[in-house]
């Protein structure tokens, strides 16, 4: 039987309808019509579904909706915009990661989760944080270099701006 859910997306609250064990997915993309996250295996194996739960990254074909009432579910469409461009989505362009583009949202979203984490990751860090993700195009290596350039664009911000 289909129950109501609330939860906050990219910062605003939205209602539902949906029955308890709808993947989260199927809510972001077909009740909300948001586009970021995507479908790939169904199985929590890829990557492209990620989004955050409370900064934190979950896959959300596998999240039945009845796991997040109540919880701030960030997208790629929630990481920023054109106007507000952050570190990341600023490096991923300046190092040309995209090419079909499908893996896309999902990496933005480990990466920001990682670099929440470590401001500072290492090469290593940055190699086991992204491993469940994949990309078919083999992006791999200028993703890498991206998050490197946002750590390091965030690490030079903060100097700049002591708080």
């Amino acid at each position: 039987m289909a129950e109501n859910f609330v939860l906050r997306v990219n910062g605003e609250e939205r209602a539902v309808t949906v029955e308890p064990d709808t993947p989260l997915l199927y809510v972001l993309r077909n009740d909300l019509e948001l586009d970021g996250p995507k479908f790939g295996c169904g199985l929590s194996q890829c990557g492209a579904c990620a989004v955050l739960r409370d900064g934190v990254e979950i896959r959300s074909c596998v999240t039945p909706m009845s796991a997040v009432s109540g919880a701030e579910i960030t997208t790629s469409e929630g990481l920023g915009s054109e106007a507000t461009s952050r570190a990341l989505q600023d490096a991923f362009v300046a190092e040309q990661v995209p090419q079909c583009g499908y893996c896309i949202s999902g990496m933005m979203i480990a990466a920001t989760a990682l670099l929440e984490r470590n401001p500072a990751p290492t090469r290593d860090e940055i190699k086991i944080a992204m491993n469940s993700h994949l990309c078919r195009c083999g992006a791999h290596l200028r993703i890498i270099r991206a998050i490197t350039r946002a750590a390091g664009m965030a690490h030079a911000t903060q100097q700049a701006d002591p708080v």
